[in-house]
């Protein structure tokens, strides 16, 4: 994986964020198993609970492509290192739980990490298939 040119994908994708309210600019690019690229943008609209992060966007449309394996994750923001939001870590976590996620100020400045260091204890679909087996075994 060539994270330096992931890095310049969610670098481009930031000058596309439609942020008229916040000014906030933020890009992600993420990486499928099968070597696909997908990027995204946050949307913001005035009603905020609908804005849309990039994370999500390129994730979601990763999806609708038949892509559900995500290999890896750059997010850059207008901040130093922009993290991903709670939510995003949420559905990072149901199509990239071993994913590389990585905050890039630039192509040579940036940082790795694991779900598990963003998200620990996480909540994923094997939580359910758990409680499910479980109270199918004691009906």
């Amino acid at each position: 994986m060539d994270i330096k040119g992931l890095i310049r994908k969610a670098l481009e994708a930031q000058q596309k964020a439609y942020v008229p309210y916040s000014k906030f600019h933020v890009g992600a690019a993420l990486l499928t198993e099968d070597d696909e690229i997908f990027t995204g943008c946050n949307i913001e609209i005035a009603s905020y609970s609908a804005t849309l992060c990039a994370e999500r966007t390129a994730i979601f449309k990763a999806i609708s492509e038949g892509h559900k394996n995500i290999k890896a994750i750059v997010v850059v923001g207008d901040t130093d290192f922009t993290y991903p939001c709670g939510i995003c870590r949420q559905v990072i976590r149901e199509f990239g739980n071993n994913a590389k996620i990585i905050i890039a100020k630039s192509e040579d400045d940036y940082r790795e990490y694991t779900l598990e260091e963003l998200l620990p204890h996480s909540f994923g679909p094997e939580d359910l298939e758990e409680a499910k087996n479980r109270s199918e075994n004691n009906v």
